[in-house]
């Protein structure tokens, strides 16, 4: 059961950083912003998700040393 939930959170988390850079895509297409914003959000939302990803998997790891 845990490795089935450990793949939707996998999934839904691919699913939304997907969804917002589509998102921005989307905004980008629409000239709403311009490319060098567009690409900005795009490296934001990277380091986003790749920080975040960082601090998950440390945490995970000091729960196992104890």
């Amino acid at each position: 059961m845990a490795k089935n939930t450990a793949l939707k959170v996998a999934a839904a988390v691919g699913v939304s950083f997907t969804a917002l850079v589509v998102a921005v895509i989307v905004l980008l297409g629409k000239h709403v912003i311009t490319y060098q914003m567009a690409l900005l959000m795009l490296v934001a939302l990277l380091g986003l998700y790749l920080g975040f990803g960082v601090l998950i998997a440390v945490y995970r790891f000091t729960q196992k040393l104890k």
